[in-house]
């Protein structure tokens, strides 16, 4: 792919990439075996386990997880009102669009309640071991500690494109807008009114600047992780992209990223 040129221009030595084309076509750039901790992109492998314990009857988007009045449909989407790191909430729920390690990381404590699982055993068994992504693994905490590679991340982003592991229905509900009109900060990008946010992924919306490109539809969906690495899937351009680096991401990745990502749909 010519997008992959403006790759080598990025200050990120070691980056694989992987773009999935709109005819489904799979196009690589460096050792996309090479694995890394993947940061916050482990908290889409997380939501994709909750939802998979919904629909095998575990729990409900509707069960009281966290302060009072806060569900797992709450902080699947940042909006229980925990802060970063913290463990004491900061607002009530649905009031603010908080980005929340914190969050993520009572929904793992949950999960591991109603199942009466191990929280790394079940995210292996239900989307790493049936995806076939035998070179990730969980050792720490399901909001940021995921070690995958690319190879692996487009098993799951097959499973963004098109679910086998839970309904269609439900990941329709998992990538789009949820407690909509909220305002919030995406960390180390900017603050957006509205932030919008599904139960797991960002959506891209009318966020800009932003990490994502411009040419990305409102309706693109993913995320990034502090490791220099991200996913997403454009629902309506068909094209879906992955990348793991090893430089932290900062200012670099939001001028570099929007430009590959522009020339890549344009390809």
């Amino acid at each position: 792919m010519r997008a992959f040129e403006l790759a080598r221009e990025w200050p990120a030595p070691n980056t694989s990439i992987c773009v999935i084309d709109r005819n489904g076509d799979t196009h690589t750039f460096g050792d996309t075996s090479r694995t890394s901790r993947i940061a916050s992109i482990s908290k889409l492998l997380t939501a994709w386990a909750t939802h998979i314990a919904i629909e095998e009857g575990s729990t409900t988007l509707d069960t009281p997880v966290g302060q009072d009045g806060c569900t797992l449909a709450h902080l699947l989407a940042h909006a229980g009102g925990y802060s970063f790191d913290g463990d004491t909430p900061i607002v009530s729920p649905a009031r603010k669009r908080i980005y929340s390690n914190s969050g993520y990381d009572l929904i793992a404590e949950h999960l591991e309640s109603v199942t009466e699982i191990a929280f790394n055993e079940y995210l292996n068994d239900a989307v790493f071991s049936p995806l076939g992504m035998a070179s990730s693994s969980l050792n720490g905490s399901g909001a940021k500690d995921v070690v995958s590679c690319v190879d692996d991340l487009v098993e799951f982003a097959l499973e963004l494109r098109k679910p086998q592991l839970i309904s269609a229905e439900t990941a329709r509900i998992a990538t789009t807008t949820q407690f909509a009109d909220l305002e919030g900060v995406v960390p180390g990008v900017g603050r957006f009114n509205p932030c919008n946010w599904g139960f797991g992924p960002e959506i891209h919306g009318a966020k800009h600047p932003h990490w994502m490109g411009t040419r990305n539809s409102a309706s693109t969906f993913g995320h990034f992780g502090g490791t220099g690495s991200f996913i997403w899937h454009d629902p309506v351009a068909n094209i879906s992209c992955i990348a793991l680096c090893r430089v932290e991401f900062d200012n670099w990745a939001l001028h570099y990223w929007p430009q590959f990502f522009d020339a890549l749909l344009d390809e």
